[in-house]
């Protein structure tokens, strides 16, 4: 699997995929190489005018809808326009040790962008789904530290890259319980993993604590980056995958289904977490 590269990806051919925050970077790469393989790639992206610009003349077939995770009203205007299977979800959209902020609901932006907001789209289309959902993590999960009882980081101190590794392991375990549901629940639909590793997109390389331009031979390009988001997307692999990079660390190198951190496999933590999260939504929907 080290070696597998895009060349590999299988004819997906009538085949729909969505992904979200594709206007630019892993997002934009992951949307491209889908859809040269043949799906119909349906990008959710704030800017829907930079998104459409980003894929004209590419090969496939692209439909660019509006869809800002962080806005709530957002996410359920894009899932409520849904009609029709959708084979695979792809959670792309994120943002990494930015500064304090809240969103249109009063919810912490950082948090919500990377966790919240996914978690609600993929509940309103899960029954859509025929194949996966995709959540894009990072190995800096491994070194988040959830508090349940301020998973909004209201009574914290706030902290950008705190906040960041807590979303990361928040976004593992949502696809741990989420597969155990889908389990409970008799589904095919699997709930898989894609850490890109650290890859050289404006992602990170805006972080106040960035190793991009400092240590760069620890980092993957956007392309390689891309390559477990996509094997993550299309490679027969068992529900509640883990695929990063191959290489020491898993920061660099080609896709392998590796293990998620020990915190991430939490099944307890994992539940406790679903019902803080429906909580988040249920409050702020008030």
């Amino acid at each position: 699997m080290a070696k597998w590269t895009t060349d590999d990806l299988p004819d997906l051919t009538g085949r729909t995929v969505v992904v979200t925050g594709a206007g630019r970077g892993l997002g934009l790469i992951t949307a491209r190489e889908l859809a040269r393989a043949g799906a119909r790639v349906v990008l959710g992206v704030r800017d829907v005018g930079k998104a459409r610009a980003a894929v004209a003349g590419l090969p496939g077939t692209f439909d660019v809808r509006p869809l800002d995770v962080a806005d709530l009203a957002s996410v359920r205007a894009f899932a409520g326009s849904w009609s029709g299977p959708l084979d695979v979800l792809v959670n792309n959209a994120g943002v990494m040790d930015v500064p304090a902020a809240r969103t249109a609901d009063g919810l912490d932006r950082q948090t919500t962008t990377n966790h919240t907001g996914p978690f609600l789209l993929t509940n309103l289309l899960l029954g859509h789904v025929t194949d996966r959902v995709v959540h894009v993590t990072s190995q800096l999960h491994r070194r988040g530290e959830l508090d349940l009882g301020d998973l909004d980081w209201r009574t914290r101190a706030y902290h950008g890259m705190a906040a960041y590794q807590a979303s990361k392991l928040a976004v593992v375990l949502f696809s741990l319980e989420l597969q155990r549901r889908l389990d409970a629940a008799g589904s095919p639909v699997r709930s898989v993993l894609a850490s890109p590793g650290i890859a050289r997109t404006a992602l990170a390389a805006h972080s106040r604590s960035n190793v991009v331009n400092r240590f760069r031979f620890l980092t993957n390009s956007p392309e390689q980056g891309a390559l477990s988001v996509l094997y993550a997307a299309t490679a027969d692999v068992p529900g509640n995958a883990y695929v990063g990079p191959a290489g020491p660390g898993g920061l660099r190198g080609g896709p392998a289904v590796r293990r998620a951190g020990k915190a991430g496999l939490d099944a307890a933590l994992a539940r406790r977490l679903w019902d803080a999260t429906a909580g988040l939504v249920e409050a702020a929907a008030r």
